[in-house]
């Protein structure tokens, strides 16, 4: 569908284009402060799967020139998801699923966990610019988290498509490094408007103008936690596939080669082209989908997930949701579910069962066919899969 909803006001410098009419008053307050920022260009987008969020509204796409504000990236740099389409169908798999889970659980740390020895680490650990040294307290930790899941809403799967086709599919970003790089220049940003003084109605949007030694260094530690963060979905896909294999021929190596691959951000910032002119696009939550661009939309644990192809919508800078988004906070999911609740939902998907995933629970989120269906001028759907198999952080 179209554009549902726009937002105007005399204290916004653009509009709000947003495409669902399932958007809470406090998300809406929130975009009309991205909004009223002075250089945001043309309009704000929100995504059908928008939400709430810290700092800035999650599912949103905000281009910029002149600025760049740390917030509307979030602290989960480079967050993303990453599938690969399997050359064998759901007969391969074994009959219980039970196994695979408890090898994947093992071959990859999640929630706070890291592997006792580095997988992989193509980087350099020298290359920030400004942080300091009492961030990077343990430079091992950062190296030994490549490979590794994380905790929340991070998670990986097996899936099914509508003709059979297995698919595994993760979910993770930047790790720990991300979210101290991310803090810190929110914080320094923080600092600048109070030198500058300037008083943003949502503090949380301070930023960075462009041409300064502090906005330099914040993009190139931005570019540096991005490329952790792929690298990191690319060894845990690797960690995934032989665990798969394990599963599948013992522990004879054999080597899995997906038929499709697919690896993509929502939470980063990027120097693009639209509507004739350059500037900075930041997504929370959200996808890149020009035309031909493939992407990922998961659904909650306990419904379905999709690979799209981008629709190339220049509305919306090119962009689609990232999910189902939530309909409730974590404290909230809580407090209205139970562990029952939890079973019932993800019956028969192999995966965690207990309180400790309650606030992860599908009722938690937003309807996914609604939020598919709000978006079918942003994207087409390549392939519907349904999880049989969950792994959360």
């Amino acid at each position: 569908m179209p554009v549902a909803k726009v937002l105007t006001g005399e204290k916004q410098t653009v509009p709000v284009k947003i495409w669902t009419n399932n958007v809470d008053v406090q998300s809406e307050v929130q975009l009309r402060q991205t909004a009223a920022l002075p250089f945001v260009f043309k309009h704000v987008a929100a995504m059908p799967d928008v939400h709430y969020g810290k700092g800035a509204t999650v599912g949103s796409v905000v281009a910029t020139k002149g600025a760049v504000v740390p917030a509307a990236v979030g602290v989960d740099i480079g967050c993303g998801m990453m599938a690969a389409k399997m050359p064998f169908k759901a007969n391969h798999l074994p009959d219980s699923l039970e196994p695979l889970f408890s090898i994947l659980s093992k071959a990859i740390p999640v929630g706070q966990g890291k592997h006792k020895d580095p997988v992989h680490f193509p980087f350099s650990i020298k290359g920030f610019e400004l942080l300091p040294d009492s961030l990077i307290t343990d430079p091992m930790s950062i190296v030994q988290q490549v490979g590794t899941l994380g905790g929340g809403n991070h998670f990986i799967e097996v899936c099914l498509d509508g003709d059979d086709h297995v698919w595994v599919m993760l979910h993770s970003g930047s790790r720990g490094i991300g979210n101290k790089i991310g803090n810190y220049y929110i914080d320094r940003a923080k600092e600048i408007m109070k030198t500058y003084m300037v008083k943003l109605e949502n503090p949380d949007l301070a930023y960075l103008p462009e041409g300064t030694e502090l906005f330099n260094a914040y993009w190139r530690d931005l570019q540096w936690a991005q490329a952790y963060a792929m690298t990191n979905r690319e060894i845990m896909m690797k960690l995934v596939l032989q665990s798969l294999s394990f599963a599948l021929y013992g522990y004879t190596p054999v080597e899995i080669n997906p038929v499709l691959m697919v690896n993509c951000h929502h939470n980063y910032a990027e120097r693009e082209n639209h509507f004739g002119e350059n500037v900075i696009v930041t997504r929370k939550g959200a996808v890149r989908a020009r035309r031909g661009d493939f992407g990922i939309i998961p659904g909650s644990m306990g419904t379905r997930s999709y690979i799209v192809e981008g629709l190339g919508n220049v509305d919306s800078f090119c962009s689609c949701s990232h999910g189902a988004g939530r309909a409730l906070s974590r404290g909230k999911a809580k407090a209205t579910f139970t562990v029952e609740d939890l079973a019932k939902q993800t019956e028969g998907i192999v995966c965690r069962k207990d309180s400790g995933v309650l606030d992860e629970i599908p009722g938690a989120y937003k309807p996914i066919d609604q939020v598919m269906n709000d978006q079918n001028d942003l994207v087409k759907v390549v392939a519907e899969l349904r999880q049989v198999l969950c792994v959360k952080g």
